[in-house]
């Protein structure tokens, strides 16, 4: 997220702006000939101004869930192995009917623990001066240049 920006939107450089090409496409059917895309006009490169940007280590959430799951199937096939199993049902299937919960239960502590870093790395956060660079790519030796 850029503080001091009074809206919290940006420019995005063109990004998601559709090109000449998108927007003369007619609504029917494309044809089977392929049309070359419009040209477009050479952007003016404008100096660089720095700006302010908030920096900040987030912790991978999904990291955390699987870790989480991990540790509740361990802990269910611990738990299960701790206690007689039924001749009837047999030692598996106590510990895949109890998996469902031990997993469950350990993806949610593994969230939670995840979001806590995650509100505790947003405290740590910090401000920093950055100016915007484009840089255009040496061409690979046998690439096609258009």
């Amino acid at each position: 997220m850029v503080s001091g920006h009074p809206t919290g939107v940006r420019e995005n450089g063109g990004v998601s702006d559709p090109t000449p090409h998108e927007q003369a496409r007619p609504s029917a059917a494309p044809s089977a000939q392929p049309q070359p895309a419009a040209a477009q006009p050479p952007q003016q490169v404008q100096p660089a101004q720095p700006e302010q940007v908030t920096v900040r280590r987030a912790p991978k959430i999904p990291a955390f869930l699987v870790v989480g799951g991990l540790l509740g199937f361990l802990g269910t096939l611990i738990a299960t192995s701790l206690f007689p199993a039924d001749e009837e049902v047999g030692f598996a299937t106590l510990v895949a009917y109890f998996s469902l919960y031990g997993i469950t239960f350990g993806v949610l502590v593994g969230a939670i623990v995840g979001i806590v870093l995650d509100r505790r790395s947003r405290k740590r956060a910090r401000t920093l001066q950055a100016e915007r660079e484009t840089v255009d790519p040496a061409p690979i030796e046998g690439e096609l240049e258009q």
